[in-house]
């Protein structure tokens, strides 16, 4: 039966214009070149979407998990935005017009993202704190993404994909992507730029000169200019090195007068960047006023009783013992890559390229050279100097890993060599797993060691912020519901329909939470709720803590002045341009920061029940049971008393924490003061107080 059916074909509309063929994706257009495999499929690499979707669910997690592990992001950064966006905050000496060490336009710059935080969940500040740190973290890896891509094709698609690994799982990328802090600002725009100087310089490419200055000046004048050293050996290689260009002995002058030029028109116009930031910060400060040039003079020509020093000084080997924490094997992976491309030169030399260059061209040794050089510059740097903190090596940290995955190639080319010398056969060596293995291990190894190293500081260090949130989110609603002035709906009512809680009428309580010991640890007031009084108490701390903004101008002001006239009518808070009479460069204690004990409501405070450390100055108050009640409290890592490898890194299971000793990070609550504002504001709005008593 089946030969008695026939099948009818249609063929296509003829009249179509065929879809153009897509482009054949070029291969081994890097510095360096693959000896083995080179004619079959190449490696497995992200695309640039791809990656992003993978750096994006990465890095929006640390948004909302990562600790704030330094005390300036909150004082110098958090609190000043806080007051511009808020209009109250602290100040700390640097924000003072007489210093004027911090830039307003740097923090004008992240005003928007709070307040379309608040957008999506009105009156609620840690929607704002939360949408700001989700910004920090898209810009994050929409460079990291295109610094990627960027290797992929100018150096190689397997220092490529080691590259995007070592930077997705790095514990020290988890805490720089979202820090609110110019160093991590410094660290985008100089990876932004080093994309575009991973392309060898040429007389053609104008784009690459341009681009480059431009950047590095945006992340030096906006954000932090002593990281302008980063930038050396891309101005030496635009001045002195023929990279991309063939040059003869006769058009040498020449050359070198257009590369000069081409750097200086740059630069010039690179530096119109200073124009509206010396505006904002002069209409910030009432007076003229450029922040990069004070923060060069303070730190470098501020004299020996002033200066960074006088903040505390570190060995020499402090970024080496800090850089293994946050990178474990990559580090030394990273310093390696100098005398490995030494090595390579000499025994590997093909993968340096396959025709040797002529006396009229730069090397591919060269130019490679001078992409790994800026790391060993900056940590050579900042070793030198005496006052060092963990976030002066931001910007260089994509460089690091940079570094590493050449040196991961690097050596796998070796092995590659050894295993064709000792086998004759350089297609068994094409066959073989062996270096397959061997860059994944290192890579995986990598990324579980620093996958302990976030898991730790979340474990063992988060105890800040979920105080905050128990203390927004617990304490301050069973305070409105005791005093009647929470609403009260119908039973039966579903949660979805139970609108979210107004917290406004915590004003009328006046209360005040204080911080003794434990200032330092304070996360910002944008996870304290307005209306709520932040006060220090006197502890052993004998330095300069910050103060509060002034709410008012005072009723004098020199509106003859010409900036001052300016900042009335024109800057978001004017109150920016008064100098206090109680902040100073010294870290002298003002007596003025404090309030009586007595008058707290709520203390944050840390206590070690198994190794208990009190002074008159700072007593147990969390074992002070007549005074103070311990509401909530959350363990937190006591390092003095726990295993170095263990309290590195975290771990399940019972056998390893038991090598660990724990605190109670506490909020308490003064049993006497807050019953009676309790019971007065119920008075006072007609409703009977529940008590708990």
């Amino acid at each position: 039966m089946s030969s008695l059916v026939q099948h009818l074909r249609f063929r296509g509309p003829t009249n179509q214009p065929k879809a153009p063929p897509k482009p054949v994706q070029q291969r081994h257009t890097g510095i360096l070149q693959d000896q083995l495999r080179r004619a079959q499929r190449k490696p497995w690499t992200p695309s640039f979407s791809l990656a992003v979707r993978i750096l994006f669910l990465v890095r929006v997690t640390g948004a909302m998990y990562a600790n704030i592990s330094d005390c300036d992001e909150v004082f110098n950064f958090w609190e000043p935005l806080h007051f511009l966006d808020q209009g109250s905050g602290f100040q700390t000496w640097e924000l003072s017009p007489k210093y004027a060490l911090r830039s307003w336009a740097y923090l004008l710059l992240h005003i928007l993202p709070p307040r379309i935080g608040r957008v999506f969940l009105p009156g609620d500040k840690r929607a704002a704190f939360f949408a700001l740190r989700i910004f920090f973290a898209t810009v994050s890896v929409l460079v990291e993404a295109t610094m990627y891509r960027t290797i992929l094709t100018k150096i190689n698609e397997r220092v490529a994909r080691y590259f995007f690994f070592l930077m997705l799982f790095s514990a020290g990328m988890w805490n720089a992507t979202t820090a609110f802090l110019p160093s991590t600002f410094a660290m985008h725009t100089f990876a932004l730029a080093f994309s575009y100087t991973l392309a060898p310089a040429s007389l053609a490419n104008n784009k690459r000169t341009l681009a480059s200055t431009l950047l590095f000046a945006a992340g030096a004048i906006v954000g932090w200019p002593f990281a302008l050293a980063l930038a050396i050996p891309f101005v030496i290689e635009e001045l002195f090195v023929y990279s991309a260009d063939v040059v003869t002995p006769q058009s040498r002058s020449s050359w070198m007068q257009k590369r000069f030029t081409r750097l200086i028109g740059s630069g010039v116009l690179a530096s119109l960047l200073f124009i509206p930031v010396i505006g904002i910060d002069s209409l910030a400060y009432g007076k003229f006023t450029i922040v990069p040039w004070n923060i060069i003079k303070y730190n470098i020509f501020g004299g020996s009783d002033r200066g960074p020093n006088l903040y505390g000084t570190e060995p020499w080997n402090f970024y080496l013992l800090n850089l293994v924490l946050n990178f474990n094997c990559v580090l030394p992976l990273s310093l390696l890559s100098l005398p490995a491309l030494v090595v390579t030169y000499y025994i590997d030399r093909k993968r340096l390229g396959f025709v040797s260059p002529t006396s009229n061209q730069s090397s591919p040794f060269t130019i490679l050279a001078l992409r790994l050089a800026p790391l060993y510059l900056w940590l050579g740097i900042l070793s030198l100097q005496p006052h060092k903190e963990e976030r002066f090596m931001f910007p260089a940290y994509p460089l690091l890993c940079f570094n590493a995955a050449v040196s991961i190639y690097l050596v796998r080319g070796w092995m590659e060599v050894a295993f064709i010398k000792l086998t004759k056969s350089p297609y068994r060596a094409s066959q073989t797993y062996l270096f397959r293995n061997f860059t994944f291990s290192v890579v995986v190894a990598a990324s579980v060691i620093s996958v302990a190293r976030i898991s730790a500081l979340y474990m063992y260090y988060h105890a800040p912020l979920d105080v905050a949130f128990d203390f927004k989110m617990k304490e301050l609603p069973r305070l409105l519901n005791d005093t009647g002035l929470l609403p009260i709906y119908p039973p039966g009512t579903n949660e979805e329909d139970t609108p979210r809680i107004d917290l406004t009428p915590v004003r009328e309580f006046e209360l005040n939470v204080c911080l003794g010991k434990e200032w330092y640890r304070f996360p910002g007031n944008y996870l304290i709720p307005n209306g709520i009084n932040v006060e220090f108490i006197k502890s052993e701390f004998d330095g300069m803590l910050p103060r509060h903004f002034d709410q008012k101008l005072p009723e004098k002001t020199n509106e003859a002045d010409f900036w001052s006239r300016l900042s009335s009518r024109w800057w978001l808070r004017p109150q920016t341009t008064i100098v206090p009479d109680d902040l100073n460069d010294l870290n002298k204690e003002d007596e003025r920061r404090y309030i009586p004990v007595d008058q707290c409501d709520y203390l944050i405070d840390l206590d070690f029940p198994r190794h208990p450390i009190t002074s008159p100055l700072e007593p147990r108050y969390a074992v002070m049971d007549e005074t103070w009640e311990r509401i909530y409290c959350h363990s937190f890592l006591d390092a003095r008393h726990s295993s170095l490898l263990t309290r590195i890194f975290w771990l399940p299971g019972e056998t390893w924490q038991k090598l660990n000793e724990f605190g109670d990070y506490c909020l308490l609550r003064h049993r006497h003061n807050v019953i009676a504002k309790e019971v007065d504001v119920a008075q006072r709005f007609g409703h009977v107080h529940r008590s708990r008593y």
